[in-house]
């Protein structure tokens, strides 16, 4: 699906346009012209982007084959910009779903391409329809609204994964079985990738607020600040949460030792009971029933009930003493 969407020089918003009405739109040095292409097969994108825009062929190619993490290249009259949106989808192994969002800005345009439809674009779209005043002010204050727009997107995911860990921290106590420690190795994945993409992410907003480029308005890269400072606490409380996960899994290692330790001491002291009784029949040989020798004395009814009475009294008293040592 191709998008056009036109703000001309004299105020007027334009959405149901055609590519040869775009080619028209460039030759509008004071208007804005924005094409959004979303899952649209390369064989349709590459001629307009290299024919009628007229991006170098290697930036298509990054837009059309290549995935990238997110980058800034200055082409002159025009940048290519990578940003990467994030959906929280839980799936087997993954709790996040990067996305990709190439950008180019040029003078009096802002072409947008994605293989998946991405919320924050949508967003966009919907307020320029909504308020022209989005598309006034320019191609950069546009680009402006799509990268606050995508780091949006990041505190929801930050605030998921948060929750999560509670909610792992709490059954860490309650039912710390071997599904509890494969959700805690998938938030530390997802923590990982989250924090892949913010760093490289934040030196893109650095670089639009900072960098002399000739297609973003010196006045404009106070916009891009404002989102790069959104991007420094992110990646800080990205940090929190590779933290918090980090306690997560060592409390989790050390309530199962504790268990561990719980049940080979239930075992020691069971095995510590039966030892002395094991001693006594073993020694006597229980030939109390059928003797083989003449052993009267050993063998008699009153012999029988001092064993009987040892064997009972033999556990009781290696159990008191084991309380009374503290050791239970």
């Amino acid at each position: 699906m191709i998008r056009i969407l036109k703000y001309t020089s004299d105020g007027v918003l334009h959405t149901d346009l055609t590519i040869e009405d775009a080619k028209a739109a460039l030759q509008d040095s004071n208007g804005l012209l924005w094409v959004d292409f979303e899952a649209t097969d390369a064989s349709v994108d590459e001629p307009l982007l290299t024919g009628v825009f007229g991006f170098h062929p290697l930036a298509v190619d990054d837009a059309l084959q290549e995935t990238h993490v997110p980058k800034v290249d200055d082409w002159g009259s025009y940048l290519y910009i990578v940003l990467s949106p994030v959906v929280f989808e839980k799936k087997d192994d993954s709790l996040l779903e990067i996305q990709e969002l190439d950008v180019f800005l040029g003078r009096n345009y802002i072409v947008t391409h994605h293989d998946q439809p991405v919320a924050a674009i949508q967003r966009v779209w919907d307020a320029c329809q909504r308020d022209e005043r989005h598309v006034s002010r320019g191609p950069d204050h546009l680009l402006y609204r799509i990268t606050d727009e995508v780091v949006a997107q990041y505190m929801p995911v930050v605030e998921e994964i948060d929750d999560e860990i509670d909610r792992i921290e709490d059954e860490i106590f309650d039912n710390p079985g071997p599904g509890v420690l494969e959700r805690i190795f998938t938030l530390k994945r997802g923590a990982l990738q989250l924090r892949r993409i913010v760093g490289p992410q934040r030196e893109v907003l650095n670089k639009l607020a900072r960098d002399d480029y000739t297609v973003i308005d010196a006045k404009a890269r106070v916009y891009f600040r404002d989102v790069y400072d959104h991007l420094v606490r992110l990646h800080d409380l990205i940090e929190s949460l590779r933290d918090l996960i980090g306690g997560a899994l060592d409390t989790y290692l050390s309530v199962i030792n504790n268990r561990m330790n719980d049940i080979m001491k239930t075992l020691t002291v069971i095995t510590t009971l039966f030892m002395p009784i094991s001693f006594v029949v073993g020694f006597l040989g229980m030939n109390y029933f059928a003797p083989v020798a003449n052993m009267n004395v050993w063998t008699d009814t009153p012999s029988f009930y001092v064993t009987l009475a040892i064997l009972l009294l033999l556990p009781v008293g290696m159990l008191l003493w084991i309380r009374r040592r503290g050791w239970m």
